[in-house]
This record gives structure tokens, C-alpha cells and sequence, in this order.
């Protein structure tokens, strides 16, 4: 028996099961930051994903200093306050997400600002090809960052996946200093929980699962 049977020989499904079905947001930290030996085992497990090419395009800043947490927070809700002026939107409404948006960055004890890098994917002439590959790398990125969260619940740490950085990306690569090539795809507060997440409502199989009947004339139209 191999290494990789005998592992997941000793790893009941069941176990695995629960701990993808465990974890939660959280958005709510006790102070402390996790030892960095833990933090090694889930940037070890991270480096597992599968990816494009096995070229692994994520990259990952790890935030701890107080000054760029505040910096970072700054340059994101200034960038949220002006989007949602322009939709014309109630300024009061305005300064209550930016508040909260404020408060979920500074008051994590660890960031990790999420990114992609283009510098070892393919390249192609057709704008057609080069949307697949940057979406390959993107995909590559989100299973990466799955794995970095699941294994940051197994060590019993808590986290939260924000989308902002989408929206302001030369901000973020510009508030923390990170290389040009870095292109933000979200944010991750993460640290040990204070408060348990909540559990939500969740889709049946049936709503999102299509089992395809054999001869189905599903091709592609040009």
C-alpha cells in the first residue's frame, strides 16, 4: 500500500466531510496572532491546489503591522465612498458600510490580501485566449485559497473572504507596496474565532446539479 492509500485509509470520509461542512465565516477575533508554524501547514496545504499548467499563479500577502491594516482600510472605503456616490446612494448608508468595512479590516489580527500573476501563464495574439488564461489562473487562485481555508479551520482559526479588493485593486497594490505583477482578487481576515459563525441556508443538490442523459444534444453553438 502506498503512502497517499495509506493516508486516506486512515482519514474516514466522514471527517473530511465534516470539516468542509464545519466551516463557517467568521468575522469576529480574539487578539493573538497564530503561530507561525501553523501558519506554514496551511500555506503548505495551500501549495497542494491544483492549478493551470501546475504553473500556481496565486500569491498571498500576509498583513500583520496595525499601520497597513489602517492604511489598507483607508484607501478601500475612500474608494467604496466615491462608487457608491456615484450610484446615489444615502450618505448615511454610505458611512455605516464604510464603518463596517473599516472596522472587519482593521480589527482582524491578520490580513491576507489575495492575488493573482500572470508573469508564468501562457500568452496568446486572440483577445479570446488570453480572457481563458486569465481565467484559468483566477480558477487556479480560488481552489488555492478553498484549500487555505479549510485548512485554517482545521487549526482552529476563523476567517472571512471579502470580495473588495475586486473593485479597487491598484489601491490595494499601492496601499501595501506589493509587486506590479500582483493582481488583488479578494481579502482574508483571519485569526481564532470569538464568536461562532452562523449557519445559512444552502441550495438543494437538485437546484445546482445536472445529471446529463446519455445522448443529450448539449454541444457547444457557434
Amino acid at each position: 500500500m502506498n503512502e497517499v492509500a495509506s493516508l486516506f485509509n486512515n482519514f474516514p470520509a466522514q471527517n473530511a466531510h465534516a470539516l468542509l461542512r464545519g466551516r463557517r465565516t467568521i468575522r469576529y477575533y480574539r487578539s493573538g496572532l497564530p503561530p507561525a508554524v501553523v501558519l506554514d501547514r496551511i500555506f503548505t496545504s495551500v501549495a497542494a491546489a491544483p492549478s493551470a499548467h501546475n504553473r500556481q499563479p496565486w500569491r498571498y500577502g500576509v498583513v500583520t503591522d496595525p499601520g497597513n491594516k489602517a492604511r489598507l482600510a483607508e484607501v478601500m472605503s475612500a474608494r467604496l465612498s466615491v462608487d457608491r456616490r456615484r450610484d446615489g446612494d444615502d450618505e448615511v448608508a454610505i458611512r455605516q458600510d464604510v464603518d463596517r468595512s473599516i472596522d472587519r479590516i482593521t480589527g482582524a489580527p491578520l490580513l491576507i490580501v489575495v492575488a493573482v500573476s500572470m508573469e508564468e501563464m501562457d500568452t496568446y495574439p486572440d483577445e479570446s485566449r488570453k480572457r481563458a488564461e486569465y481565467l484559468m489562473a483566477v480558477q487556479s487562485t480560488a481552489m488555492a485559497t478553498q484549500n487555505l481555508l479549510l485548512a485554517a479551520h482545521a487549526e482552529g482559526l476563523g476567517a472571512c473572504w471579502m470580495c473588495a479588493p475586486l473593485f479597487c485593486p491598484s489601491e490595494v497594490r499601492h496601499a501595501l507596496q506589493l509587486p506590479g505583477d500582483w493582481l488583488p482578487q479578494g481579502l482574508i481576515t483571519l485569526g481564532y474565532p470569538a464568536r461562532p459563525g452562523k449557519s445559512k441556508s444552502r441550495k438543494a443538490i437538485s437546484e445546482f446539479v445536472l445529471f446529463v442523459s446519455p445522448g443529450s444534444d448539449q454541444g457547444c453553438s457557434a
